[in-house]
């Protein structure tokens, strides 16, 4: 005598859980993937989550937010290095310390979110345009 397959999982009826993305992965997960490491993550999820529109928008917001970031921080940081500017250390700082904050946000609204599009505070308006033009120039 055969068992019969296993049902879902009681306490979690079907339908649910997120859409999985193309590359197997659901929506929650690869919008969290995409923050991880912060714009290198952005970039690998820009072209592994082709299938879903939402992990390729966190991944084009992650690399668009995280990248700028960096990019201001190592032009203070060579400039403040030439001129010995002490106040130009503290802005490099300033700069790390809004990039560690806005990272695990960024963790923290991708998980509790189930993967759903968010806006930064403060920058969303000036950044979610360029990730909306960088995920939809992606097929």
């Amino acid at each position: 005598m055969q068992n019969p397959p296993p049902g879902p999982p009681p306490g979690n009826p079907p339908g649910n859980y997120p859409p999985a993305a193309s590359s197997g992965i659901n929506t929650r997960t690869g919008a969290l993937l995409s923050y991880l490491l912060t714009w290198v993550t952005g970039i690998i999820f820009l072209f592994v989550g082709k299938g879903n529109p939402d992990v390729k928008y966190h991944a084009a917001q992650s690399l668009v937010w995280f990248g700028s970031l960096q990019v201001l921080g190592i032009i203070i940081n060579i400039v403040s290095s030439f001129n010995g500017l002490g106040f130009l250390g503290f802005v490099g700082l300033l700069i790390g310390l809004v990039t560690f904050i806005s990272w695990l946000y960024c963790l923290y609204k991708a998980w509790t979110g189930n993967g759903a599009r968010f806006e930064l505070p403060l920058v969303g308006g000036i950044v979610t345009p360029y990730a909306e033009q960088l995920a939809n120039s992606i097929n």
